[in-house]
């Protein structure tokens, strides 16, 4: 891992494009991207105990492009599993979405099994990654485990850093742990704790009315921080599940190999009936659901000077181009206005010279009068 992290010029531009939304829904703070078309059924991805909602940035940058929803969340402080399946209903119901397909990569894979064990109506497919379907081992290797609520954070930091791999990586995996080993330290001591207590707080996956048919396992072939006996649980548990193995990609493979994650993540939607829609620019997407877009707005405004304001639909975005390429017909309404603004002061500078110049005729014309006389 690098001494010092710079934020890669990709990720600096989602964050000027896609607006961040935090929400409180009873006791707990949701933060989460929303991007792409509203009438889609979203992909809801989870992350695992080191990761952000930041660290889907590239699916949900390439996704969105091709006309899908996607929904990237941080797991907020529960300290139990019951207690995650409750609060996220809740930020489902506040988001108003009801039909869910999920992505879940280690702690969020296991999440994500269990919420559609519990609430087998509203996941109609899962995507899982480098996941589990126990915690036993995991809390056998942490003696520590009842004390995790009071562990100071440099000591829960440490642990969980001790789980990433460190070098000697190949470029694009060595970026991917120094982003994910910077998400880390944006967090608090409470979500740290909150997230091993879902790693070993005994629980296991049942079994799910979902079908094989609808379920993704995407894997890694070189290494990553879950043993391979525990991926192995997975895919025995779901035999008729679609293998997309990736040969290599390291912990974080939506990072490191965000191409193939993407297309396997299309391939996914596809395959369970998900229809895309026309792909989705700043100025037409609202950034999140309709309930919280003027909070959103609010919370921006207090913070940003009226030069730097950009209104794509109600979120807070700095200038730059949006995230497709944009043709003589993108943002039509907005380019005929301004156009209309440029031929309007054309036309007036236009006229403005004719009168001076035939008021300056009609002088000189009067002043060679007056000299004949």
């Amino acid at each position: 891992m690098k001494g010092v992290f710079s934020a890669p010029g990709d990720y600096i531009y989602f964050k000027s494009q896609v607006p961040l939304h935090k929400i409180p829904i009873g006791s707990k703070q949701w933060r989460y991207y929303d991007f792409g078309p509203k009438v889609v059924a979203p992909l809801i991805c989870l992350p695992g105990t080191a990761g952000t909602a930041d660290v889907y940035y590239k699916q949900i940058m390439s996704l969105s492009m091709k006309g899908y929803r996607v929904i990237s969340v941080d797991i907020p402080c529960v300290w139990n599993h019951h207690e995650w399946i409750q609060a996220f209903e809740k930020f489902l119901d506040a988001i108003d979405v009801h039909h869910i397909h999920l992505y879940g990569t280690s702690l969020g894979g296991f999440l994500a099994q269990l919420f559609a064990q519990h609430r087998p109506r509203r996941v109609k497919s899962l995507v899982l990654s480098n996941t589990f379907l126990e915690t036993t081992s995991f809390s056998a290797a942490m003696p520590w485990a009842p004390v995790v609520g009071w562990s100071p954070s440099f000591l829960l930091k440490r642990y969980v850093l001790t789980g990433i791999r460190d070098g000697p990586h190949e470029p694009f995996i060595a970026d991917s742990v120094d982003f994910v080993v910077a998400q880390v330290e944006t967090l608090s001591r409470d979500n740290l704790a909150s997230r091993l207590s879902l790693t070993v707080e005994a629980a296991s996956v049942g079994p799910l009315m979902l079908s094989d048919s609808s379920i993704t396992i995407m894997d890694t072939n070189d290494y990553c921080a879950i043993p391979q006996q525990l991926k192995d649980q997975v895919t025995e548990r779901y035999p008729g599940a679609r293998q997309a193995n990736l040969k290599s990609g390291g912990d974080f493979p939506f990072l490191s190999r965000p191409d193939e994650v993407n297309l396997h993540l299309q391939l996914h939607l596809r395959r369970v009936g998900v229809e895309p829609q026309a792909p989705t620019t700043p100025k037409d997407d609202p950034g999140g659901s309709s309930s919280h877009q003027n909070d959103d707005k609010r919370d921006a405004d207090k913070d940003t000077p009226d030069d730097d304001r950009r209104d794509y639909g109600g979120s807070e975005n700095e200038s730059g181009p949006p995230l497709g390429p944009e043709g003589p017909d993108s943002g039509g309404f907005e380019n005929l206005l301004l156009s209309s603004a440029y031929l309007s002061k054309a036309i007036l500078n236009v006229t403005c010279e004719n009168i001076v110049l035939g008021l300056l005729r009609f002088y000189l014309g009067g002043l060679y009068i007056n000299l004949e006389v």
